[in-house]
């Protein structure tokens, strides 16, 4: 009998080579654990053809650990006395709020503070609004939870600051309703030219270790935060002084030149950034879907008075339309003048700082959970955000607190259900150098990919053997996370042009061309774009840039070698106009 001819040594070398990868392949997250990144997402399915790659072969791809640093600071203090909410007196609601341009709707149409208009449930039933200004958030949580107060005020980052005490007490747990508004240029960080970099040109960055004075416990914590975080900062580098409220952190910083930034509220911000030694580094006008002001209800007033929940939503849509005239706009100025005890001049200049959110807006917020800036995703931010500052405990899911169902019920009924989204922001289309000569940069997002080599597709699957099986999956694991991140930072930043840069290992330097390397990342850099927007279709594609940039700007220019972290899209948000 004839033999079969046995396979050569050879056979059995590349046989158990290609094992090896695919088991290193396999356990890719064993031996490179894999952090919680973010960042964008490509669609081409076809790699580069070409006979020499712009990049080498890289089998064991570890993925960069993104870590913060977070300084503990002191938690809300407790409440002391809980108890039912008071009786409606003359069936009148006590509504508090504070100082702040979004309250409008319902200052013009409750006619001001005090109780004196007649508001009617769906059902015809009167009741009365009494609206009291409670301008510190400790003090406003204290009323509500004594029952002095119905309604409370919160921008949503900053509710979960308070829900450690009120989830304690059923009666206690908010219910939220309503959205009233985006901040729109009231809120911003002011910073000291002579402390950064490049004096014309400051970006979040220079924050690294410098003092920066806020109020705590508020939205100026949440909106630095979140910037430090997008741009790269630990919040653990910056050191963090703290006034009662935004007002006095102004005053600090103008007093004491020790202090790089602060961040507070309009007109202080604008005020400081008239002078020639101090920068606006961002305002709300440009992180326009970041901070969004919402009222809630008790729990137990929820329950017993669901039809004056229904109605103060009906009433402040209704204030939203009034607002939309000129009248409504000086009337409106002349009433917050009296209950905030501001001149009227300033009170009409006050109501660009808040964009008033209409029913399809607070659809999209409550409702629509495409949208990179809704309800569940700002909550969800925010938790992470002050559990990392060891701030708040276990946190509370986001639909123990939303109440959508006076949202959903006026969807089938006018003028509701011909509303339209009106906060839209025109871009229009811009090559990327114009973008940054036009433009002022605020802060660096970057995200590591796990592009295979010489790709630029993410969403390019690989074979691998698990538990005595081939399974397909995608090289880059993490991808929708990614794109929700990155595209949650384009929705806060909705008043700012994104450039998507892509970037390249320098891996195969001095035997590629220089034209196939910046055409890789080019690819690399558009793939991301439409990614994100396949994602997120709501967004303009004009607000998108993109540029290959290469290898030329390795990630770390000590370690210029480090092949994984090279292989990048950096996101830059860029103020439309510059300041200057």
């Amino acid at each position: 009998m004839n033999e079969e001819p046995r396979p050569k040594p050879l056979f059995y070398i590349v046989l158990l080579l290609a094992i090896a990868g695919l088991v290193a392949y396999g356990m890719r997250n064993v031996l490179f654990p894999r952090a919680d990144r973010s960042g964008p997402g490509t669609i081409s399915k076809d790699d580069i053809q070409q006979t020499k790659g712009v990049e080498a072969s890289d089998a064991n791809v570890p993925t960069t650990v993104k870590e913060y640093t977070f300084k503990a600071s002191e938690k809300l203090p407790p409440i002391t006395t809980t108890s039912a909410f008071a009786p409606l007196a003359d069936r009148t609601v006590k509504f508090a709020l504070n100082v702040w341009a979004g309250w409008a709707p319902i200052i013009l149409e409750n006619e001001g503070g005090a109780p004196g208009k007649q508001w009617t449930t769906p059902g015809g039933q009167p009741f009365k609004v009494e609206l009291v200004l409670i301008d510190n958030p400790v003090a406003m949580r204290d009323a509500y939870a004594s029952g002095k107060a119905h309604i409370g005020w919160a921008t949503l980052d900053m509710l979960p600051l308070f829900m450690d005490e009120l989830k304690k007490d059923p009666r206690l747990m908010p219910r939220v309703y309503q959205q009233v508004d985006f901040s729109n240029g009231g809120d911003g960080i002011v910073f000291r030219r002579a402390m950064a970099k490049d004096a014309k040109n400051p970006t979040v960055s220079d924050l690294r270790g410098k003092k920066v004075v806020l109020a705590q416990n508020s939205p100026s914590e949440y909106f630095l935060l979140n910037a430090l975080v997008n741009g790269g900062v630990q919040p653990g580098e910056v050191k963090f002084v703290y006034t009662e409220d935004a007002f006095q952190a102004a005053a600090a910083y103008n007093s004491d030149k020790s202090i790089a930034a602060c961040v507070s509220w309009a007109p202080d911000i604008y005020n400081l950034s008239k002078l020639p030694e101090n920068h606006l580094l961002v305002s709300t006008a440009t992180a326009n879907k970041l901070i969004a002001d919402v009222w809630f209800a008790r729990a137990d007033f929820a329950r017993d008075h669901a039809d004056i929940c229904e109605g103060l939503v009906r009433g402040i849509f209704a204030g939203m339309e009034k607002m939309k005239t000129e009248d409504g706009r000086k009337k409106a100025a002349a009433l917050m003048s009296k209950l905030y005890s501001i001149p009227e001049g300033d009170t009409l200049g006050m109501l660009g700082d808040a964009h008033g959110t209409n029913y399809a807006e607070n659809r999209d917020f409550f409702l629509n959970q495409n949208n990179p800036a809704n309800f569940e995703r700002t909550w969800n931010t925010a938790y992470l955000l002050y559990r990392k500052m060891n701030r708040i405990t276990q946190q509370v899911p986001f639909d123990q607190v939303m109440d959508f169902s006076i949202i959903q019920k006026l969807a089938d009924e006018e003028p509701f259900k011909s509303s339209r989204n009106e906060y839209q922001i025109n871009f229009a289309p811009k090559s990327v150098q114009t973008v940054k000569a036009e433009g002022a940069e605020i802060l660096t997002k970057v995200i590591t990919l796990h592009f295979y080599p010489n790709s630029w597709d993410l969403r390019k699957k690989v074979t691998v053997r698990e538990e005595g099986k081939d399974v397909e999956k995608l090289y880059e694991a993490n991808l929708e996370a990614v794109l929700t991140e990155v595209g949650q930072l384009a929705a806060q930043y909705g008043g700012a042009n994104i450039v998507v840069e892509g970037h390249t290992d320098a891996s195969m330097r001095g035997q590629v061309s220089a034209q196939l390397v910046k055409e890789l990342a080019n690819n690399r850099a558009a793939a991301v774009k439409t990614e994100i927007l396949n994602k997120f279709p709501s967004f303009n594609p004009n607000q998108f840039s993109t540029e290959g940039v290469g290898w030329d700007r390795p990630f770390d220019p000590n370690d210029p070698d480090n092949h994984a972290k090279n292989r990048r899209v950096e996101i830059k948000v860029i103020a439309l106009e510059h300041p200057e």
